[in-house]
């Protein structure tokens, strides 16, 4: 008996107190998303990147990456649910297709996608990595690319730099120039619509990854250089400028501070833009439509609060003129584990960060999950995981965000790679 009220009081102390249990009910709002698997056999390890966009036939568009040997955009239709192949890189570049994997081969379409107003779509393929200790093989350099989906033809428009891959293009179609970033090196490229010909205003210029041209109220190039300044092209008067970039004498980043390359959209008058960097949830808004030696920065402050902040392809300026950026950070809810990845709004009008809530598939069965005929996990079925409730939410790492014209959000995440619909009335 004795030793019965031993055990009692001693499983009763602090020192022994049993774990609590999760709360029944999640302790945020859930950005409810209806899930579709991008297109299988177009992607090898269930991924792909910032390559998303709506067309002007309302279509989704969703670049893939086939390691080692290919990479498509694929064309989703939101009626319907079916989805097709609208760029085979190979096909539409001349390329053979590999027997098996090399590094030499066009395995990515990394790129934004970038819809003109003549409603073309511009995208550029890159290199994928080494696959395996044999694959010694040189890559030639990427490629771009255009897609009409009016005439449903794909063109090449030719390797902007030799052994380079292309990270982003940006057609202005009324001067007639695509401007290009290149990887590794990060060159910033010109292609000239009527000559035919690339040219670098500056070939000692280099941008900090995953750089993005954007075109001011002016008709100016602008870009983000390597140590965060900003490169501006005036193709009228062939003049290239490099600007500080700071906000109340600070500046934005530097090149090793660690907090990842810059991701910025522009507002529909082309004369602001939004701009944070991929590990820091501060945001920045810059006065593009400012002459002078100094452009105008404002540090916004926080889009959310948290630790480990994870933001990649996925700032935009909406088709609502509102901010929107996923978010992950660490799960410190008690409600599960791993990351969460939060949807967030910075209204410009009201000056306010509105957390909307954690990304939750509305429909779980749109990836079998179940083990392979080996009893193992999938390979590549790792970045979604289930929270107390059973939702299923992605952990490891998204992609890209859109707002189409009807106020609905696309996004991606990898492993599998999914396609993820967030319908306006289901945003509270």
């Amino acid at each position: 008996m004795q030793f019965s009220l031993f055990l009692i009081a001693l499983f009763a102390s602090p020192a022994f107190a049993q774990p609590k249990e999760p709360p029944a009910k999640a302790p945020f709002p859930y950005v409810w998303a209806t899930a579709y698997h991008v297109l299988p056999g177009t992607h090898t390890d269930e991924s792909g990147y910032f390559s998303l966009c709506e067309g002007h036939n309302g279509k989704i568009y969703v670049g893939t990456a086939a390691y080692g040997f290919n990479a498509y955009l694929v064309e989703f239709d939101p009626k319907t649910g079916k989805q097709r192949i609208v760029i085979d890189v190979n096909k539409v570049c001349g390329i053979q297709t590999p027997t098996k994997p090399t590094y030499a081969a066009q395995s990515k379409i990394h790129t934004r996608n970038f819809v003109g107003p003549s409603g073309k779509i511009y995208v550029g393929s890159k290199q994928g990595y080494r696959r395996g200790k044999d694959d010694t093989a040189d890559y030639p350099g990427g490629y771009i690319m255009v897609y009409d989906p009016e005439t449903d033809k794909a063109e090449n428009l030719g390797m902007p730099l030799k052994g380079e891959g292309v990270n982003d293009v940006t057609a202005d179609e009324k001067t007639g120039l695509i401007y290009i970033v290149t990887c590794e090196e990060h060159h910033w490229v010109i292609y000239d619509m009527k000559t035919k010909k690339f040219h670098e205003p500056d070939p000692k210029l280099r941008l900090t990854p995953y750089a993005q041209t954007l075109i001011d109220s002016k008709g100016r190039a602008v870009v983000v250089t390597r140590d965060f300044r900003l490169a501006r092209f005036d193709p009228v008067a062939k003049k290239l400028e490099v600007l500080p970039f700071a906000s109340d004498g600070k500046a934005v980043g530097k090149a090793d501070d660690k907090l990842g390359p810059a991701c910025w959209a522009i507002t529909s008058d082309a004369k602001t833009a939004f701009l944070i960097r991929m590990s820091d949830s501060r945001l920045f808004r810059i006065d593009l439509a400012a002459d002078g030696a100094k452009l105008p920065v404002a540090d916004l402050g926080r889009m959310i609060e948290g630790k480990n902040f994870d933001s990649r392809g996925s700032l935009i300026v909406g088709t609502d003129g509102k901010v929107h950026a996923l978010m992950r950070i660490d799960n410190e809810t008690g409600f599960g584990k791993g990351y969460l990845h939060h949807l967030v709004t910075h209204d410009p009008a009201t000056k306010k960060m509105i957390d909307r809530g954690v990304l939750g598939v509305k429909n779980p069965d749109w990836f079998d999950f179940s083990p392979g005929k080996d009893g193992k996990p999938k390979p590549w079925s790792h970045g979604f995981h289930k929270l107390p409730d059973g939702t299923y939410t992605p952990l490891h790492v998204h992609m890209a965000l859109i707002q189409t014209k009807a106020g609905d959000f696309y996004a991606t995440s990898i492993y599998p790679f999914t396609l993820l619909k967030i319908e306006k009335k289901d945003l509270k």
